[in-house]
């Protein structure tokens, strides 16, 4: 087995979930990453895995047949998700038709995985935005088990989660419609994990403690750049925080701890092959003004006649707008992430430091940064901070 090097490979267990002696398995790194380890004495050498995996095979950039602005009429579901919520409409067409829908849901220690629900209430783990990467596990085995049985499937990711499916399915099927979205980059698992022990740590809780997670509540509204997040435990109580003052979205949003195929996306322009990409449409202000209710706009991007067939049936609320308008105000649909001047430097200390700290000493590297962190600090502890972000907005 050739093991692709680690600047390009995606973690998205393709080669993992294809070997049929079960010779590769999944290993995290020092970084926190997921990576394939081939036992070399039980390997065949039938080169399923390079032959299943996307940072190998060749995908062809695209542009999508259509591009609209779309909101769930569901007001609640709405307010449940990062955007406009269209991929819960997604997702309830195909669970009404008896379908199964895969997603990325926290576990029982608040790690991100992937996995699947047959029922609607079952969609409510899957919503929201989750900034780490994901661990796939066996679901693009069981999906090819759903499709194989007659089972409509739909199944969501990162793009080079559905360009792994795609290559270890090694097939198109009428059944499956394939769902990602407008990826900024994948934050180490460890660096989360890490993250939320201090968070928990600091205001005395245990991760059990812990009742939801939401990395972009709207409680303050929906717009660019400011995040709010918030833990709540099982108490009531909440820790929260928005990105000028949370440490883990400022590292996230500043790509230093980005997996290293972030940096040079090979999936990229819509090569993992989805029927429909998704993301939040920034800018709709500007394009629709009075589309935009400050609640949460999708931006839908539908790639393929399989996924314009779904859409076209969805009770949803839309207007289509051009690529070109979409693409000018979210360049990330065709752009990699950068490369932060001190990522080598955040891991090499990532074991002898607190992450919150090392974040912190990283990223707030002038007195400019600093006196900003200061006073967003500052306006967020006197519940002043949405109304001085809404007069300099104006």
């Amino acid at each position: 087995m050739v093991i692709i090097k680690n600047s390009y490979c995606t973690g998205c267990g393709a080669c993992y979930s294809i070997c049929p002696v079960s010779c590769v398995s999944m290993e995290q790194d020092s970084e926190g990453f997921l990576y394939p380890v081939a036992d070399d004495k039980n390997c065949t050498g039938c080169a399923k895995c390079e032959k299943s995996c996307p940072a190998i095979i060749s995908n062809i950039s695209r542009e999508p047949l259509n591009v609209f602005a779309a909101k769930n009429p569901n007001e609640e579901i709405r307010h449940q998700s990062s955007s406009g919520g269209v991929f819960s409409l997604l997702s309830e067409c195909i669970i009404q038709k008896g379908g199964v829908v895969f997603g990325a849901r926290f576990n029982n220690t608040w790690e991100v995985i992937h996995d699947y629900t047959e029922t609607m209430d079952g969609l409510v783990a899957f919503r929201g935005s989750k900034y780490v990467q994901s661990a796939t596990r066996n679901t693009y085995k069981q999906t090819r088990e759903f499709l194989e049985s007659g089972r409509k499937v739909l199944y969501s990711g990162t793009p080079c989660q559905i360009a792994g499916l795609k290559a270890f399915l090694q097939k198109d099927y009428i059944d499956l419609l394939t769902v990602d979205f407008v990826c900024h980059g994948v934050p180490s698992p460890l660096v989360w994990k890490k993250y939320l022990n201090e968070i928990i740590c600091n205001k005395f809780y245990k991760l059990q403690d812990i009742s939801n997670i939401e990395f972009r509540n709207k409680k303050y509204g929906w717009g660019r750049g400011i995040y709010h997040f918030v833990i709540t435990f099982s108490d009531k109580k909440t820790f929260s925080s928005v990105t000028g003052t949370n440490s883990y979205l400022m590292g996230f949003s500043r790509d230093l701890y980005l997996r290293h195929s972030c940096h040079n996306c090979l999936v990229k322009s819509f090569k993992s092959g989805s029927d429909i990409t998704i993301a939040d449409y920034w800018g709709i202000g500007n394009i629709l003004p009075e589309f935009d209710d400050k609640k949460g706009v999708s931006l839908v991007m539908v790639n393929s006649e399989q996924g314009k067939e779904v859409y076209e049936i969805l009770n949803k609320n839309d207007q289509e707008t051009t690529y070109l308008q979409a693409l000018a105000h979210n360049p990330m649909i065709e752009k990699s992430a950068g490369l932060h001047k001190k990522r080598v430097l955040f891991f090499k200390n990532l074991h002898n430091e607190t992450v919150i700290s090392l974040i912190d000493r990283l990223i707030l590297d002038s007195c400019h940064l600093k006196m900003k962190r200061m006073i967003s600090v500052l306006l967020w502890k006197s519940g002043l901070f949405f109304i001085f972000r809404s007069l300099i907005r104006r």
